[in-house]
Parts: structure tokens; sequence; C-alpha cells
């Protein structure tokens, strides 16, 4: 089966192996930081991301920043086939942002198949008021 993935994988450069989206309520983040606080936290997000999180002073702005990156996680997972805990967990996803804004994802390797030959990430989020939704395309690229 691997060997069929490779090929197939080899001949669709720019091909688009999967596509995710999640939507969360900002509240029920801030619930789970609240009651939970570093635990729920240190699940949720790299060293990176913890950092620039304790950076933010604002706690709405705090908050929709962790829920983005929760949504976004797992559309990255959904984008997989995989869902988190599947051999994927939050640690091996982390979101920034380029010198623009932009966000960017990064996915440690792991036991997913579409891992195994490059990809290309594209990654929109977005959030309002009570929301924040994640919307990723996983491409096959050289």
């Amino acid at each position: 089966m691997q060997d069929e993935i490779n090929f197939l994988l080899s001949e669709w450069v720019n091909m688009i192996l999967g596509i995710g989206t999640d939507i969360v309520e900002i509240p029920r983040i801030k619930d789970s930081v609240k009651r939970l606080g570093d635990r729920f936290l240190k699940r949720l997000l790299t060293q990176k991301e913890l950092d620039r999180y304790y950076e933010i002073k604002h706690e709405d702005v705090a908050m929709a920043y962790v829920a983005k990156r929760f949504a976004a996680k797992e559309a990255v997972a959904k984008a997989l086939g995989t869902g988190i805990g599947r051999g994927l967990s939050f640690q091996h996803i982390e979101v920034s942002n380029d010198a623009l804004g932009k966000p960017l994802v990064s996915v440690e390797p792991h036991n997913s198949p579409l891992l195994v030959n490059p990809v290309k990430w594209h990654l929109s989020i977005s959030d309002e008021q009570a929301y924040a939704q994640a919307f990723v395309i996983l491409e096959a690229s050289e």
C-alpha cells in the first residue's frame, strides 16, 4: 500500500491530498483554560506557541489565539484523515505567522503515509466574537 501511495504522490505533484476545517467556540476554550490551566495549554500548544501565548497581555486576544490554534490543529488532523490521538497529537502540529501575519503550519513526522513525501500546507484562520475557525489544504509538492 505504501508503494502505491508513493507512486501516486510522485506522479501528482501539486495534487490536493486533503482538506480540513474546524470551528470552535472561544468561550469553550476560555472555560477549559480556566478549569485546567497550564495542563490544558501544555497539551494543546507547542513550547513556541506557549511562549507567544504568555506574551499576550489582553485576555480576549489570548483566548482567541488559543482557540485559533485549536481549530487549526483539528483542521490539520482532518486533512490528514487521522484525527488527533491516532499517532498524531496537538504537539506534532505548530501554527505560527510569517512577518506579514500569514498563518503557517508545520507538522512533525508521524505515522501518516501522506507525510512520507514532501507536502505543502495552506492555512487560513479567523476569529469573530465567539468563534474561531480554520481551513487547511494539504498539497503534494516537489
